[in-house]
């Protein structure tokens, strides 16, 4: 299964996801709500309601593969996965989430604009929980959102990538149309219209060019031999 974990979320859009996760906590009265982000081999709390009770923090990881979570499965399947009480659940009664006391769980896998998986949203609670159809209905929602989001940063990226070449471009061009073609044997020079001047003629027709008469070193020797000695 491939995994993308480089995508860069601005914070303006994480700052909504924590309203998000917020949200979620106060309206269904849960310790917990999530939003996980996979950093290969790891999966981490990206997004942590400040919430009373909450025992995940930002930047909390585990090793995914075989890790036993809930987010592992969702990620995996690509499927909500509902748990509503792990402690009467063989399957889940030792998972590592219920060590701080989470029981209940309620989560959705979270894709990439290419359809990659990028994580989960999930809630949390320290009782036995069924969630009802509106608020899985609601956490829907809101995983909608997220991968709105996601979209809108991928294109934003995408479009920057893309101005940075066309700068780039540009200003190669600007160096390319700085060369200045020059006779190897006469030294006349070619201007853009096809037309030859002499090097003079051509500095004089510049914008902004100042001639200033002098003599360099070696001529000077060649001229005025009596000015060496």
């Amino acid at each position: 299964m491939e995994t993308i974990s480089h995508l860069y979320v601005p914070d303006e859009v994480q700052t909504n996801w924590q309203d998000i996760a917020d949200l979620l906590a106060e309206i269904l009265d849960v310790p917990a709500a999530l939003v996980m982000r996979i950093s290969e081999p790891h999966i981490e709390v990206f997004i942590s309601s400040l919430s009373e009770g909450n025992p995940y923090h930002p930047g909390d990881r585990e090793i995914l593969h075989n890790s036993g979570l809930y987010c592992e499965t969702v990620i995996k399947s690509q499927d909500k996965l509902l748990v509503p009480d792990a402690l009467s659940d063989p399957e889940w009664a030792h998972n590592p989430d219920v060590k701080l006391n989470m029981i209940s769980y309620l989560g959705f896998p979270i894709r990439t604009p290419e359809g990659h998986p990028f994580g989960t949203i999930c809630v949390l609670d320290n009782k036995p929980n069924a969630y009802n159809a509106t608020i899985i209905k609601l956490l829907e929602k809101f995983r909608d959102f997220i991968e709105y989001n996601l979209g809108i940063v991928h294109m934003n990226q995408v479009l920057g990538s893309r101005n940075q070449r066309l700068i780039d471009t540009i200003e190669e061009l600007q160096v390319l149309r700085g060369i200045v073609p020059i006779c190897a044997e006469c030294h006349s020079i070619r201007d853009e219209h096809e037309d030859w001047h002499t090097f003079d003629e051509y500095l004089r027709s510049e914008p902004g060019t100042k001639l200033s008469h002098t003599i360099c070193p070696t001529c000077k020797k060649k001229l005025y031999p009596a000015l060496e000695s």
